[in-house]
């Protein structure tokens, strides 16, 4: 067995000299670290991993450190389930970080849910997910991405107001992500009176986008609006090229990651997408730090990370947690609650500093002025407007 891919104990020299604490604080980790949403995974879990060991280096919380029960989760919902089940009744987690993926997280976290459990959700971003139990007296789903409801008008916003792009066609996988994203993609296009001239669904997987590309070239549509999670994003940009048949591509955040930027080379330069975080440049000491550290640590390729969001949110997502946890002073699922939705502190973090992310009524962390529009040129995402990146220094 595996224990590393089991359970990765974040340990300090001491804690290696004098044995596992007591009252270690066991906490899930889930996401896909294999498959074709892994650039996301593996980001999100190593970003968790740096704040955790961080943490732990200066003490812990309360005295007490945090301990990452990572699974695998794979991308599949079912798989998402079974996690779900034996973090909570096997290992006992006071929290689960994570879920990359809208519908592993609409299927997972009803059972935290059940059992008075928080959930942080740090990179899914499926508008439903903090709103999944609407008549339950508390909720336990919080999350520190950028929802689909402000990612979708941002995205039209760029493409209609900004450019006057009228003539729009939307390409979405075929997962709940693509197709909840994409309604809210339409919703967003409505309020400028636009309704898409084409509207194409692909499957994961698919290497040949040229039929749906073609509907759209054919319908005259002179932008592509993309909600996708995986690779076959750059399969878009590469099939325009092979078409002879350039027009902006406009997305969702996950234009971001390697497995669209490395695919498409050259085509994937000028795709735009609304973003929390971006590398280069690092606009605070706290990010700058945060980069140094995170490629000191795990040398990821060309020293770019491949999901830079998955990684600064799974960080964020972690001193937000142990901040709750320091003030409820408890392991408790509904101490930790009640602290989640009313922190006495400002949280540091990388994306943002967080003056009370939470309510009762509200557990979205990022709100849309906290996001900014980002832009593929030359391997790299980069700020698409100079005033965002002066803006994030402040």
């Amino acid at each position: 067995m595996n224990i590393r891919r089991h359970i990765f104990a974040v340990t300090t020299a001491a804690m290696l000299s004098t044995g596992a604490y007591a009252a270690d604080i066991k906490v899930g980790v889930t996401g896909p670290y294999t498959g074709g949403s892994s650039s996301m995974g593996v980001s999100m879990r190593d970003g968790v991993r740096l704040a955790t060991k961080e943490i732990n280096a200066a003490g812990g919380v309360n005295g007490n450190m945090l301990v990452l029960v990572e699974r695998d989760d794979e991308a599949k919902n079912e798989r998402g389930v079974q996690i779900a089940q034996e973090l909570i009744n096997n290992e006992k987690v006071v929290a689960t970080l994570g879920f990359i993926n809208t519908g592993v997280a609409l299927a997972s976290q009803r059972f935290y849910q059940e059992a008075k459990i928080p959930v942080m959700n740090n990179v899914a971003t499926g508008t439903l997910i903090t709103k999944q139990f609407p008549n339950a007296p508390e909720n336990y789903i919080f999350r520190t991405s950028a929802a689909d409801n402000i990612q979708a008008p941002l995205i039209a916003k760029e493409a209609v107001e900004k450019r006057g792009l009228k003539k729009v066609a939307i390409l979405a996988d075929s997962t709940n992500y693509g197709q909840l994203g994409r309604e809210d993609m339409e919703k967003s296009l409505k309020t400028y009176g636009v309704t898409p001239v084409a509207v194409e669904k692909f499957n994961l997987g698919d290497v040949d986008m040229t039929s749906q590309l073609l509907k759209a070239k054919n319908a005259g549509a002179d932008v592509i609006l993309t909600y996708a999670i995986g690779p076959e994003l750059a399969q878009i940009a590469n099939g325009m090229a092979k078409l002879g048949w350039k027009k902006p591509m406009i997305g969702s955040w996950t234009l971001s990651m390697a497995s669209f930027i490395d695919t498409a080379g050259k085509n994937g330069n000028g795709a735009t997408m609304p973003e929390t975080f971006i590398q280069s440049p690092p606009t605070t000491a706290k990010r700058k730090v945060f980069v140094e550290n995170y490629l000191k640590e795990f040398k990821p390729k060309n020293g770019v990370i491949a999901s830079p969001v998955s990684a600064a949110q799974g960080y964020d997502s972690v001193y937000i947690f142990a901040a709750a946890l320091k003030q409820a002073n408890s392991t408790e699922g509904p101490k930790i609650l009640a602290a989640l939705q009313d922190l006495k502190t400002p949280v540091e973090g990388v994306v943002m500093t967080y003056n009370k992310p939470f309510s009762a009524t509200d557990h979205e962390a990022i709100k849309m002025k906290d996001v900014v529009m980002g832009v593929v040129e030359n391997g790299r995402v980069e700020f698409l407007n100079a005033e965002d990146a002066v803006a994030k220094k402040k």
